[in-house]
């Protein structure tokens, strides 16, 4: 099968299934001609895409963001879950400082926050 070359042929497949998508939707048959188009693009986008936008490994301070929001909580109640200060909190949250490997345990558990994340590895 090709390969997208360049930024431009990207940019043109991509327009071609903006396209396509208004053309089909779930109830769409598989054996349906623009179905088919729009699978054998996307794929061809994804590979394309894996290579030259790759997406990193989110940071911790983000996730826990992330998921502070998620769950509606706040700095304070944060720091009464995991027993510690809100000075604490804050600092994990700006970077200032890591959690101990207690703490990271405790937030990956309570927070379903994957071990990875929290310990950058």
């Amino acid at each position: 099968m090709a390969t997208i070359k360049s930024e431009i042929e990207y940019n043109a497949i991509m327009q071609r299934i903006e396209e396509l998508l208004t053309l089909t939707n779930d109830n769409t048959v598989s054996t349906d001609k623009n179905l088919i188009e729009l699978d054998m693009l996307s794929e061809l986008v994804d590979e394309y895409e894996e290579i030259h936008y790759p997406i990193g490994m989110p940071s911790f301070v983000d996730v826990l963001k992330l998921r502070m929001y998620e769950l509606g909580i706040t700095q304070k109640k944060m720091s009464e879950m995991l027993h510690v200060s809100q000075s604490r909190i804050s600092d994990y949250l700006t970077g200032k400082s890591e959690p101990t490997l207690k703490i990271a345990r405790d937030i990956s558990i309570k927070f379903q926050i994957d071990s990875s994340i929290i310990l950058g590895v």
